[in-house]
C-alpha cells in the first residue's frame, strides 16, 4: 500500500516535499553489479563471489572481460550436491581460496562476496573470512560482504564493501584533522579532484576506497569524510563508529554540484569561499561551457526517473538547475533524509518523489505523463521504447565518470544523447529508408 510522507527540510525550493512510499513489485539489479567498477578501482584485491552459474554469467557480462584477460574477480560456483547440503561448502571454499591464492600472489585483499544462493542456504562467510584471515593474512587480508539481490539495489554492493573496509582501516594518528572522500570514483575524476583540493588549500585529502591496499586512508575522531556517492548509508554509519564526522554537502554532479561541494569541504576546514572561488574559476568555465552546448536541447523537456541506482535526487537537481528540464518524477530506491538534506533542498517545489518500487502504478503514472525522457532500468527500457517513449539506461550513469567539473558536459550528454537519437529515427529520410 502507498502512504505519503512529508518531508522535512530547511529549504526555499523544494520546502516540504511529500514523498509518496510505495511497496510492491520490483524491478532491480543485482548487487554483485558493483564489483564491475570496484575490480578496477582497488588494483590489488581481487572478488570471489560464492554463488551460481548465473552469478558468474551477470559479471562476466556486465564487465566484458575478454577470455584471455586475468581479471581481478571470478565465482565459487556452488553446484547442486552444495545447495543439497551433501558436501562441507566451508571445506569445498577453502580449497578455492587456497588455489586461487596460490596461483595469484599478487592479491592483497580478498573479499568473499555473498549471493543469493550462499545467503539462501545460510553460508556463513563471516566466519568463512575469519577463518581464512587467520590463515594468509598478513600476506593477504581476507574480508566478506553480501552481494546479493534480495531485498537491495545493485549500488549497495559497493556500499557493503566499502562498510566492510572500514573496521580494518589505519587509525589516524596526527592532531590536524584529515579529509576522506568516501565513494569509488574513476582514477581521472579522482586526480582531478585532488588536484582542486590541493589548490584550496587541502593537499592531503585521501579517497576511499585507494587503489591499492596498503593506501587505504587513515581514520579517527578528527576526521572529517565528504560524500561522493549518495548511495553510502552503511558505510557513513561505519565512519562514525570510528569517529569520523560527515560534511554535510550536495554530490558533485555538473558545475553547480560540484562548487557547493568543495564549497562545503573548505568551510570545514577554515578555507575562505573566495578561495575556492579563485581555484575553480577555470574549471567551472568550462563546465559552464560544455552544458550550454547541450542545454538548447534538453531545455523545457520532460523527465521521469524510475527507481534505481538512489543517484536520482542529484540527477535531477543538476538537470532540472542547470539544464532547465521539467521533473515528472524523481523515483529512487531509498531516500536517505540526512544524506539528501541539501539536495532536497535544491529541487524545484512541487516536484513528486517517490521512494521504494511498485512497478505497474510507476508505469501507469509514467504513461499518463508521457515524459520526452524516461530513466530507468535495463528491464524495462526495452518495453517503454516499444510503447513510444525515449529511455535513458540508468546503470549507464553509474558506469560512467560523471563527477566534477570536467565531467558536466560529459553527464549532459548522457541525456541529450537519446533525445538526439529519437530525433534522427524520426526523420524523413530515415523513415524512407525504413520504408524501402
Amino acid at each position: 500500500m502507498n502512504t505519503v510522507i512529508p518531508l522535512r527540510a530547511e529549504a526555499s525550493g523544494c520546502a516540504k516535499p511529500e514523498v509518496l512510499q510505495e511497496r510492491g513489485q520490483r524491478e532491480v539489479f543485482c548487487g554483485l553489479t558493483g564489483i564491475v567498477w570496484l575490480h578496477r578501482k582497488i588494483q590489488d584485491a581481487f572478488f570471489l563471489i560464492v554463488g551460481s552459474r548465473t552469478c558468474a554469467h551477470l559479471v562476466q557480462s556486465a564487465a566484458g572481460v575478454m577470455i584471455f584477460a586475468e581479471p581481478r574477480f571470478a565465482t565459487a560456483i556452488m553446484e547442486e550436491r552444495d545447495l543439497a547440503g551433501l558436501v562441507d561448502a566451508h571445506e569445498e571454499l577453502d580449497r578455492v581460496v587456497t588455489r586461487l591464492l596460490e596461483r595469484r600472489s599478487d592479491i592483497r585483499t580478498l573479499f568473499l562476496v555473498g549471493s543469493c544462493p550462499s545467503e539462501v542456504i545460510k553460508l556463513d562467510l563471516a566466519r568463512a573470512a575469519e577463518r581464512l584471515n587467520g590463515r594468509f593474512a598478513p600476506r593477504t587480508r581476507v574480508l566478506n560482504y553480501s552481494g546479493s539481490g534480495i531485498e537491495t539495489t545493485f549500488t549497495q554492493g559497493e556500499d557493503a564493501c566499502l562498510a566492510a573496509l572500514v573496521p580494518t582501516l589505519p587509525v589516524a594518528t596526527g592532531k590536524a584533522p584529515g579529509l576522506v572522500v568516501v565513494g569509488a570514483l574513476a582514477d581521472v575524476v579522482e586526480d582531478q579532484f585532488a588536484r582542486l583540493f590541493a589548490a584550496i588549500g587541502l593537499p592531503h585529502v585521501q579517497f576511499l576506497p585507494a587503489r591499492r591496499s596498503d593506501a587505504m586512508p587513515a581514520v579517527g575522531p578528527d576526521t572529517r569524510y565528504l560524500l561522493a556517492q549518495p548511495f553510502l548509508a552503511d558505510t557513513a554509519r561505519a565512519l562514525e563508529r570510528r569517529g569520523a564526522r560527515r560534511i554535510a554537502a550536495p554530490f558533485p554532479l555538473g558545475a553547480e554540484g560540484t562548487m557547493q561541494w568543495l564549497q562545503a569541504a573548505a568551510a570545514a576546514f577554515g578555507i575562505d569561499a573566495a578561495v575556492v572561488e579563485r581555484a575553480t574559476a577555470a574549471s567551472r568555465e568550462r563546465a559552464t561551457a560544455a552544458l550550454a552546448r547541450h542545454r538548447a536541447l534538453l531545455q523545457g523537456k520532460r523527465i521521469f526517473f524510475f527507481p534505481d541506482s538512489q543517484l536520482e535526487p542529484p540527477l535531477a537537481r543538476f538537470l532540472s538547475r542547470e539544464l532547465g528540464m521539467v521533473l515528472t518524477e524523481v523515483g529512487t530506491p531509498y531516500l536517505h533524509r540526512e544524506h539528501l538534506a541539501e539536495e532536497l533542498a535544491l529541487l524545484p517545489e512541487g516536484v513528486r518523489l517517490s521512494e521504494g518500487q511498485h512497478l505497474d502504478r510507476q508505469l501507469d503514472r509514467c504513461r499518463a505523463e508521457r515524459p520526452d525522457l524516461v530513466v530507468c532500468g535495463l528491464g524495462l527500457a526495452n518495453p517503454l521504447e516499444a510503447e513510444g517513449f525515449t529511455t535513458k539506461w540508468a546503470i549507464e550513469l553509474v558506469f560512467s565518470p560523471i563527477h566534477g567539473f570536467e565531467q558536466a558536459g560529459d553527464l549532459a550528454e548522457l541525456f541529450a544523447r537519446p533525445l538526439r537519437r529519437r530525433s534522427l529515427l524520426a526523420t524523413p529520410a530515415v523513415n524512407a529508408v525504413k520504408a524501402a
